[in-house]
């Protein structure tokens, strides 16, 4: 579809030894990016990200998302700009709160999860385009740090936010927006608004291309189960399926995909069930 990327999530659940076999018959299949996740407690980001760049050859490959609130600043720059001078123009980066019971978890929750975002980012960023960085923050303390090998040409550097205060943060520090699965066109486009001209905004949607949609309602409906998700209130009347969901025959897909496109998306990656991470491989693109 002429305007927008498609991508495919290559998820948590697969096991890092199968990441190679499904990055290539993913690429194969025509799909414009390949993204990556950080979860606890799965397989680390930039591990998989270099992965599945090392057996690709043509597509983006996103990292969604690096928590800033574990994610040192200074070497989260490092490994994001190894990544982007082994292979130029085909990183896109993530960085996001990280969940705040894993976050508390492993010992890591900031005092501030706003500040330690806006910090990493600005940071993370500034370091990536060759800068010498001293800041004493909330969150990122650094003292005359610059890359010795920054990549030639920075790598985006999104925000995996979902609320206001956060989708505001991205539009001072980073180069846009990740925005996770059940995210409406009504709310991409309120985004995208937000965020005015210039900024990247990808779009994380349930997927299961030819076959019948209500596969997908179980995880759909748990993602947006919290009450006070925002999203939910640009879900409409009626069951919000079809507005999250890219699913059905050829010409629903491409309906689900012009309607992301109409709202201000750049990309949308497709999201395979939990229960069936490699179920998009064999698929045909929907364009």
């Amino acid at each position: 579809m002429d305007g927008i990327a498609v991508g495919a999530m290559l998820r948590r659940e697969l096991p890092p030894e199968q990441l190679r076999d499904a990055a290539r018959a993913l690429e194969a299949a025509g799909h414009d990016e390949l993204w990556v996740v950080e979860d606890c407690f799965y397989a680390g980001g930039i591990a998989t990200a270099a992965t599945v760049l090392a057996v690709t050859e043509r597509v983006r490959v996103g990292i969604g998302i690096l928590p800033a609130a574990v994610r040192n600043a200074a070497f989260t720059a490092m490994e994001l700009a190894a990544l982007a001078r082994l292979a130029p123009g085909r990183v896109v980066a993530g960085i996001g709160h990280g969940v705040g019971d894993w976050m508390a978890q492993v010992g890591a929750r900031p005092a501030s999860r706003l500040a330690a975002l806006e910090e990493t980012l600005e940071t993370v960023r500034a370091l990536l385009a060759a800068g010498r960085v001293t800041r004493h923050g909330r969150h990122v303390d650094l003292d005359d740090v610059a890359l010795d090998l920054p990549p030639a040409a920075p790598p985006p550097v999104l925000a995996g936010v979902v609320r206001p205060r956060s989708i505001e943060v991205a539009r001072r520090a980073a180069d846009g927006v990740i925005l996770p699965e059940g995210s409406p066109p009504a709310y991409v486009a309120d985004v995208r608004a937000r965020l005015g001209p210039g900024a990247r905004v990808v779009v994380y949607a349930w997927a299961a291309p030819g076959q019948d949609r209500e596969t997908l309602r179980a995880p759909a409906e748990e993602g947006l189960a919290d009450p006070g998700d925002p999203r939910r209130a640009f879900l409409g009347d009626g069951d919000p399926l079809p507005s999250i969901t890219v699913a059905g025959d050829p010409g629903a897909c491409h309906d689900a995909l012009a309607a992301f496109a109409a709202a201000g998306a750049d990309s949308v990656v497709l999201v395979p069930p939990p229960d069936a991470p490699r179920a998009l491989e064999g698929v045909a693109v929907p364009r």
